[in-house]
């Protein structure tokens, strides 16, 4: 580390070391560490925008022609960062970021390496169809070789085997995914330019000027790019305009990314002005502390999508049991479609509902949590795919979906999506994936898939009790409607804010 800390001081970054040190914490790598008391508003480093490594800041966007990068689409996702990153490592000495670069990571732990073996455990879990390793290696050989071979004078061809390989791509998408945050542009007003130390003391002086940034993983599916067109696209879609202008908001941030993070932890956040950045403590931190930036409390399955690892904490919901407080569990609206359409078969007026559901800004993937609440959204796409004819018709009227009203056939119905969904799994008992924890002999890559899982099912079979009970409420006091954003029914509820939009 001293070579990357004699690097980032050069480059006009400034790291309070009287207060912060690294080091390796036991199960979760290099991280910073308090060497004294910390009061809160504290800045413990600070960096020029500069450093920040992006397709801003790097000159090979300019020096490829930007008419040209946009024919190759390396304007779109991740891949034209990608290809900086890679240019700037394969520059060596000659490149301001390789000191940086050969700092990171090169070995992951994420389902993007796993083996088909490893994988299979996560069958049924919402990672497989997330990982975007086919997405990746597309945008690969149709938009970045295709680039290269264009510039031979950028990209000699002795160095495509070394620097630009699809193992390479990979490894430098991963650490996008892992590290990087969205770095807005200033708006604020232009701030008087300072040296890197100056800077440092004056922020400590005042921190309320600063307008907070937060780490690509902050942001609700925010986008995974190259890596993971299909999904993140982390947090925006991978349609083309939605992902255009991904890059020139995502960067790696040095000294930042070493950060660590842990739930409910979070006692660092990066801030930034027009020309600094700076990682700012949000409360006191003790001597010997860990400093903990932010993942914005994931479940486990996108923990172990994005950084490889799982959170094992008391859960109230589990009785004093370990899992994952924020795990999920998502309900594809096409299952939801396929379980009606079973029992009432009329392709041509599902299809038209369905695409009207879907301009009107409905729901096409449904989250269920740890709470025994069922997305009253869930309850609304059923019944409209329900309605008889003269009822869709008016509905279409009146330009808005049917109320989330609660009957036994809306029940019947929902407990086969969620018996289904459970299916999914190699086994829907809980039980089992509970004995196989116990064994010693687990691999790592297995732990966490069954840890997922788990919590996935928990989950599950937790919305099945739900309808238990609202059934039992139904028995005795007639049909239940859903007035408002959230109703309690005997121990179950709706709630109107349990489901997001998500493309895949």
């Amino acid at each position: 580390m001293d070579d990357f800390l004699a690097w980032f001081q050069h480059h006009g970054g400034a790291l309070d070391t009287s207060s912060v040190g690294i080091t390796d914490f036991p199960g979760s790598g290099r991280g910073a560490i308090a060497l004294q008391d910390i009061p809160e508003n504290h800045t413990i480093f600070t960096l020029p925008r500069s450093l920040t490594l992006s397709t801003q800041t790097s000159t090979l966007p300019s020096a490829f022609g930007f008419e040209a990068w946009r024919k190759h689409k390396l304007h779109k996702g991740w891949v034209g960062l990608i290809l900086c990153m890679m240019w700037e490592e394969a520059q060596g000495n000659q490149g301001k970021w390789v000191t940086y670069l050969t700092s990171l990571p090169t070995q992951f732990d994420t389902p993007m390496f796993w083996s088909d073996e490893d994988l299979q455990e996560l069958q049924g879990t919402a990672v497989v169809d997330k990982i975007g390793r086919s997405e990746a290696e597309r945008d690969y050989h149709e938009n970045l070789v295709p680039a290269i071979k264009t510039r031979p004078d950028l990209f000699p061809s002795d160095k495509i085997d070394t620097w630009y390989t699809l193992h390479r791509y990979h490894i430098t998408g991963s650490r996008i995914l892992s590290r990087s945050f969205n770095v807005e542009r200033w708006e604020g007003e232009v701030e008087v330019e300072q040296d890197a130390e100056q800077v440092l003391e004056d922020s400590n002086e005042d921190t309320q000027a600063n307008t907070s940034i937060g780490s690509a993983m902050d942001v609700d599916d925010s986008g995974d790019g190259g890596e993971a067109a299909d999904e993140e696209s982390s947090d925006r879609d991978s349609d083309d305009e939605d992902t255009e202008d991904i890059p020139e908001e995502i960067a790696m941030v040095p000294m930042a990314d070493l950060l660590n993070a842990r739930y409910n932890s979070v006692n660092a956040k990066l801030f930034y002005e027009e020309h600094h950045l700076h990682m700012v403590t949000t409360k006191p931190i003790k001597a010997g502390e860990q400093i903990f930036n932010t993942y914005g409390d994931l479940p486990n399955s996108d923990l172990l999508r994005r950084y490889g690892h799982v959170d094992l904490l008391p859960c109230p919901h589990l009785k004093g049991a370990l899992g994952n407080p924020q795990d999920i569990a998502e309900i594809r609206a096409d299952l939801v479609v396929n379980v009606v359409c079973a029992d009432n078969p009329n392709g041509e007026t599902h299809r038209q509902r369905i695409e009207w559901w879907l301009d009107e800004g409905g729901d096409d993937v449904f989250i269920i949590d740890r709470d025994p609440i069922l997305p009253a959204a869930l309850t609304s796409l059923v019944r409209l795919l329900l309605l008889s004819q003269d009822e869709w018709g008016k509905t279409r009227e009146k330009g808005r979906p049917p109320k989330a009203k609660f009957d036994h056939q809306v029940s019947q119905i929902l407990r086969r999506i969620f018996e289904i969904r459970l299916s999914n799994y190699q086994s829907p008992d809980l039980d089992v994936d509970a004995q196989l924890l116990v064994s010693e002999s687990l691999t790592l890559n297995t732990r966490h898939a069954i840890i997922v899982r788990l919590g996935e099912k928990q989950i599950l079979t937790g919305a099945l009790e739900t309808l238990r009970l609202m059934d039992a409420a139904l028995s005795d006091s007639g049909s239940v409607g859903s007035k408002g954003k959230r109703r309690v029914v005997s121990g179950g509820m709706t709630d109107g804010g349990k489901s997001k939009k998500a493309r895949h």
